[in-house]
């Protein structure tokens, strides 16, 4: 069974069409110049749908300004209009983006309110032509759907659905659907229920996968490539994300080499290349381009299958740019891959955003800083979020937070409480390990 195809702007999603990859700007939207100039950027880097925060109407003005000046350039790439809380934003914006993300958690806490506000936003969309992202993130659910199903991926899905039938009770199937959640676990299982309910339902909507706060580095491509491949591998999934805390320019060639893997057909072919061993170990050679096509596509093979639990440990060896991998960095890569497929813990675990235009400091550099200074900490969960729009509920995971509160403040969260607030940034990261500390100790 094929999903319905929606269409933002000039791109297709769903059906028989390739996987599309976007990613999301962490300029400023009201800074047009430098947005512009980095929706340029990820354009030539293979980018064919790009998000951009969108949390008033100002915004929705410079968006607006965004998309003119590059039209005049030739560049036709979707813009996607990102609205938290405010149902009057998101009918501005959709007579402005090609595309629109709510998240059902924030659009409105009266359900009934909620529903009138997005019966009008659909007519809006209807009328220009626009597509909807019907966003949902684990822990931003909302209090009604967490009061009934908790926190969980059951209701991440009911969540879903109670909007789906809402677009559908009104005539409306411009809409993707997103479930995502940074522990890999809930994400492939959200997504899994989702299409299983679809099916029963008769109608597939278009699936935009992202396993979100992934982090950076090794950890967050791999952490993606098993979120993502493990839906990809069954056919699940249209169009996908990989979320870094990094320059977003550098999640697209993560994001391309795993859509062109399962595209290409490798990915199905490199699994029936997995050799077993005795005593029933599974292993494999692989020849890359380079270490992150290597971690990224290996992941893709072996992350499924440990997060499955169809296998509980695997061996590998690579060729990377015509060179043998050093043992020492598939050892590393192996334990990341365990955990990421939340199968064995060796290090802390961290979640942290990509951050965008709502972030008001140096997202990349801090949790650079959170991470060494950390990475003793064996077992415990760390966050660093770029704000309080969603970052107190998608941490909720965590055992300690460090959340951007506004400029040059953070507040820092034990679990999900706030123990300091409005600590000046500079003094921030001291005030996140004290805590820590005093909390080992005692």
């Amino acid at each position: 069974m094929k999903t319905i195809q929606v269409k933002a702007g000039e791109v297709v999603i769903g059906g028989d069409a390739p996987i599309v990859v976007q990613t999301m700007c962490n300029t400023h939207t009201q800074d047009i110049a430098a947005s512009v100039e980095q929706c340029e950027e990820m354009v030539r880097a293979g980018a064919r749908m790009i998000r951009l925060t969108t949390q008033g109407l100002k915004e929705v003005e410079a968006l607006a300004s965004i998309k003119k000046e590059l039209r005049s350039r030739g560049i036709t790439v979707p813009l996607v209009a990102d609205v938290h809380f405010s149902p009057e934003v998101a009918k501005a914006a959709a007579g402005v983006a090609d595309k629109v993300r709510i998240n059902p958690g924030n659009f409105s806490a009266d359900p009934s309110a909620a529903r009138s506000h997005f019966a009008e936003f659909i007519e809006i969309c209807k009328e220009h032509g626009t597509a909807v992202r019907i966003g949902l993130n684990h822990g931003s659910l909302g209090e009604r759907i967490i009061r009934l199903y908790g926190d969980t991926p059951l209701g991440m899905k009911e969540a879903a659905m109670e909007w789906l039938n809402m677009c559908r009770e009104n005539d409306f199937y411009n809409v993707t659907v997103s479930l995502k959640a940074s522990n890999t676990l809930v994400m492939v299982t959200a997504y899994r229920l989702l299409k299983e309910e679809m099916v029963r339902q008769g109608i597939l909507f278009p699936l935009h996968l992202g396993v979100t706060e992934a982090g950076n580095g090794d950890m967050g491509r791999i952490k993606s490539a098993v979120g993502i491949g493990a839906l990809l591998q069954q056919g699940i999934g249209n169009t996908i994300r990989v979320s870094l805390t990094e320059n977003p320019v550098r999640e697209i060639p993560a994001a391309l080499t795993i859509a062109r893997y399962y595209d290409s057909g490798r990915a199905e072919a490199s699994l029936r290349d997995i050799r077993m061993q005795l005593p029933g170990i599974p292993r494999k050679h692989y020849v890359s381009e380079d270490w992150n096509q290597f971690i990224i596509e290996a992941s893709c093979d072996f992350g499924p299958l440990l997060l499955d639990k169809t296998i509980d440990d695997f061996e590998i060896s690579s060729l990377c740019g015509g060179h043998p991998a050093e043992p020492e960095k598939l050892k590393e890569f192996k334990e990341n891959l365990m955990q990421a497929a939340r199968r064995k813990f060796t290090r802390p675990e961290y979640i942290a955003c990509p951050g965008c235009g709502r972030t008001l400091y140096d997202l990349e550099k801090t949790f650079n800083e959170v991470k060494k200074r950390t990475s003793h900490l064996q077992g415990l969960r760390i966050a660093v979020m770029g704000c309080i729009v969603n970052g107190p509920g998608e941490m909720a995971d965590a055992d300690y937070g460090y959340v951007g509160e506004g400029k040059g403040k953070v507040a820092i969260y034990r679990g999900k409480e706030p123990v300091l607030r409005k600590v000046p940034q500079e003094q921030a990261i001291d005030a996140l390990l004290k805590i820590i500390e005093e909390d080992t100790v005692n």
